[in-house]
């Protein structure tokens, strides 16, 4: 009896493989933040030109339907593995070629390979997995995140601290070539999204039919579809509330309490340590709860953080709680959202959730823009903005959306 709930497993091989696999791409997605200032010694050029590298990839998020209709048109394993390939060429290239160019270059390539990858694995568990236990499974693979903070970034810095600035890139490259292979291994035989397992048939987008034609039929049906066309919006506004705060809280911390390398190192590890319990948590409640019992929850928690944050300022002891309690929120709402994703446009899968992970671009952006013209206020009004949003988000959530029925 205690074995009923489990996944088959071959499908949770798969999920592990997946799940590093994905850590391998985090990994070397995050380390270009905490490591831009040595990429910039290295090369010889200014600060602001790496910012101009990070702003063009941000940008290029946008054009990420576009990328994993691939996935869509010529099956998940096919994705994976056209993307394992595409970043391991990228970090190569980096490691062969260590200029200004080169890491423009390679980053970008990696950031295709991520768009192309993350919503082929996401699809490729709403095929696989049922709905009703879908919740634990998405959780897990964004446990790839927090490992990366937690596991991938401390060894890359290691590494440049030992053998200079591109030394990371040659091992990325070899693990890219490692994921290759795993892909190959966990998915053998056909690479269409047909579900292998007491799960419905998918409907499957034909070859014949062109990434761009996919993507303007999934636009066209959103507004036919006021649940998914919710769900895209619900995503601006959690990523718009977390940037609003994330591109600040440095400075505030900085200029509420002076703080020293080691008190950024510490406010780190809250982060990365956050971000796995709310994994943790989105893994354990989402399918107990229900997808959208547990999204609302989280958009109210997070909306709470983001005005508890702001009044914790009176140490450094209750900001790091603070921060904590509001990452933890923040990454369990981003992470319960997915499950109900899966489901809102299932014949499309690959290209709904990258049209969703471009909704969340969209919302870094306006962040990005809105926080620091807030802060120039007080912190307590970015604060308040994140308090606006979430309950939005919520408000969408309770008037339009449904949670998906299957068989």
């Amino acid at each position: 009896m205690n074995g009923v709930h489990r996944p088959p497993l071959r499908l949770r091989f798969q999920l592990i493989a997946l799940t590093l696999c994905r850590t391998v791409l985090n990994t070397s997605h995050r380390m270009v933040y905490p490591f831009l200032p040595a990429f910039a010694r290295g090369l010889g050029v200014p600060l602001e030109s790496l910012t101009l590298m990070v702003t063009a990839r941000s940008a290029a998020a946008f054009f990420s339907p576009f990328i994993a209709s691939f996935s869509d048109r010529r099956g998940r394993r096919a994705a994976m593995l056209a993307s394992m390939l595409l970043f391991t060429a990228a970090m190569a290239l980096v490691s062969l070629w260590p200029t200004y160019l080169g890491l423009f270059v390679g980053v970008l390539l990696a950031l295709i390979a991520k768009t192309l990858f993350d919503p082929a694995t996401q699809a490729f568990l709403g095929d696989r997995v049922p709905y009703a236990r879908r919740g634990l499974a998405v959780a897990l693979s964004e446990v790839s995140w927090s490992a990366a903070y937690l596991i991938g970034i401390p060894v890359l810095g290691w590494l440049i601290a030992r053998s200079g600035w591109n030394a990371p890139f040659l091992s990325l490259a070899l693990l890219g070539a490692g994921s290759v292979l795993l892909i190959r291994l966990a998915l053998p035989g056909s690479s269409s999204a047909t579900a292998s397992g007491p799960v419905r048939a998918v409907v499957q987008v034909g070859p014949e039919r062109g990434g761009a034609k996919l993507r303007y039929e999934v636009l066209r049906k959103l507004p036919a579809r006021p649940s998914a066309l919710a769900t895209v919006i619900i995503g601006v506004f959690i990523s718009l509330a977390n940037e609003n705060v994330n591109i600040v809280y440095g400075v505030w911390m900085e200029s509420a309490f002076g703080l020293q390398v080691a008190a950024l190192a510490a406010a780190t590890a809250v982060i990365g340590l956050s971000e796995l319990a709310g994994e943790g948590l989105v893994a354990w409640l989402s399918d107990t709860l229900g997808k959208r019992t547990a999204l609302f929850g989280g958009l109210i928690l997070s909306a709470a953080a983001c005005l508890a944050l702001p009044l914790m300022a009176r140490n450094l002891t209750f900001a790091l709680i603070g921060l904590f309690f509001y990452y933890i929120t923040f990454e369990f709402t981003v992470v319960a959202i997915l499950p109900l994703l899966t489901e809102q446009m299932p014949e499309a899968r690959a290209t709904f959730l990258a049209t969703n992970a471009a909704s969340h671009a969209s919302g870094r952006v306006l962040g990005a823009l809105l926080g620091p013209w807030l802060f120039q206020h007080g912190f307590l009004w970015n604060g308040l903005a994140g308090v606006v949003f979430n309950l939005a988000g919520g408000l969408l959530l309770v008037a339009l959306v449904k949670e998906p029925i299957t068989i």
